[in-house]
């Protein structure tokens, strides 16, 4: 899939909608709905990552109209530290096998196994539009 290589040579810029940069959740927004075939989500874009309590409300109106599932195409991981969703990434399905796609400040774009991604993590939770 040629296209994730546009996605792994991003540059991580907070609040970013792309297309050349992207926060974690602009990506994860971008790469569902025009790679995966899944509702655009709201932007949110005035949200940035020094802003975990704004960052949860908003997962918490999205979650709410989702549903917890395994790791699945189109689905978004979301990472939490205590109470708070710090992080969010897509997964997409390759040939071999499901991956996680992230960007983050410290590491950029990165694509994962979801085993490798998940152990990066205290805790990850997946979800799928009903």
């Amino acid at each position: 899939m040629s296209w994730i290589n546009r996605f792994l040579a991003s540059t991580y810029e907070d609040g970013a909608r792309g297309p050349d940069k992207w926060d974690c959740f602009g990506m994860t927004r971008y790469v569902r709905h025009h790679h995966c075939g899944k509702r655009l989500l709201p932007s949110f874009g005035s949200i940035r990552n020094t802003q975990p309590k704004e960052f949860t409300r908003a997962y918490q109106q999205e979650s709410a109209s989702m549903e917890e599932c395994a790791p699945e195409h189109g689905a978004i991981a979301a990472v939490f530290r205590g109470p708070l969703c710090i992080h969010v990434a897509v997964i997409i399905e390759l040939e071999n096998g499901l991956h996680a796609l992230e960007i983050n400040p410290k590491k950029g774009a990165r694509l994962m196994r979801v085993s490798d991604f998940e152990s990066q993590y205290l805790r990850v939770i997946y979800y799928r539009d009903n």
